[in-house]
């Protein structure tokens, strides 16, 4: 009995000692670029928390003109005021951004336009997850609709700006969780048959095959992209599920900050030399391992002309 007591009271007090080195390990990727970013401009979609925060911040200490793109237009502002003290930099500018509505998304694009010539970086941060069924605005299963149909209208609208300023970037924020996603064409909304966890694995899949055909797509424009898995991190993005809270609660020791989870989307908005490797994923500044799904070109073509078809757009650039 004694045993066992000294091993309940060791076990914690040794993951709480050992917690820093463990998290130091899981979050081992840093973006060392020193570059810096005076007459850039960017785009960050969910700037107002969590990773796009970080990673919006970062952006305007290198000297960038940078949108924080949000649905909340109150926190949106607080967090520019916040970025600006921060770093002396007054570009710091909240607009809004419904990625569930299209219209949102068409407003957007259109008063960015008329106020901005150029566009060097756009970030496509922002993103829902384990939501209970739900549809967009515009009756797009809430996942897809917000993770990848938002953020892929986005990048068309904002496309021909992206090249007219290239060299330029599009980042999409996936996750490790596509491996569990499927593209089901005859599903894709959900209403045959839905899961919240395996819906937000779907979306992750859908950015990481629409990273691959714009790439493909982009080729020899000057406009280059990459998706990235972040890591698993501190933030809002749970806040639909009970279970991932208390998952998140029990294991925040060894869970990456929000500015550590911020690393590789900056990694790749910002290293030298990586226009080459356009079209991968990145998980800590490295190119990391996709699932066959995500590989599978067919796949991500079709998946193209989907969301063209459901958009409204031009299946050719």
């Amino acid at each position: 009995m004694v045993e066992l007591l000294l091993l309940l009271f060791l076990v914690p007090f040794l993951l709480y000692v050992t917690a820093p080195q463990i998290r130091k390990m899981l979050s081992s990727g840093v973006c060392t670029s020193t570059v810096q970013l005076p007459g850039k401009v960017a785009v960050v979609t969910g700037a107002n928390t969590g990773i796009g925060k970080e990673t919006a911040k970062e952006l305007a200490q290198r000297g960038a003109r940078v949108y924080l793109a949000c649905r909340d237009m109150q926190k949106g502002e607080l967090v520019a005021r916040e970025i600006q003290d921060m770093t002396g930099n007054q570009e710091v500018l909240a607009r809004k951004l419904d990625l569930s509505d299209t219209k949102s998304i068409r407003a957007f694009a259109k008063d960015f336009l008329a106020q901005e010539k150029h566009l060097h970086i756009l970030i496509n941060n922002a993103g829902v997850m384990m939501c209970p069924y739900s549809k967009t605005a515009d009756g797009f299963e809430m996942h897809m609709g917000v993770n990848h149909l938002g953020h892929f209208l986005l990048t068309h609208l904002l496309l021909e700006r992206l090249k007219e300023s290239a060299p330029s970037r599009v980042v999409n924020v996936s996750s490790l969780a596509h491996h569990l996603g499927r593209i089901h064409f005859h599903n894709l909304q959900g209403e045959k048959f839905y899961n919240s966890g395996l819906a937000y694995c779907h979306s992750k899949l859908a950015n990481i095959l629409f990273t691959q055909e714009l790439a493909r797509r982009l080729k020899g424009s000057g406009v280059t992209t990459y998706s990235v898995h972040p890591g698993t991190v501190k933030s809002e993005l749970v806040r639909h599920s009970s279970f991932m809270r208390w998952m998140w609660w029990l294991f925040s020791f060894f869970i990456k900050t929000p500015q550590q989870g911020a690393q590789t989307s900056l990694y790749c908005a910002l290293t030298e030399g990586l226009e080459i490797l356009s079209g991968n994923h990145f998980s800590d500044c490295h190119v990391a391992w996709v699932s066959a799904q995500a590989r599978n070109e067919t796949i991500a073509r079709r998946l193209w002309d989907v969301s063209c078809d459901l958009l409204g757009l031009p299946m050719d650039l």
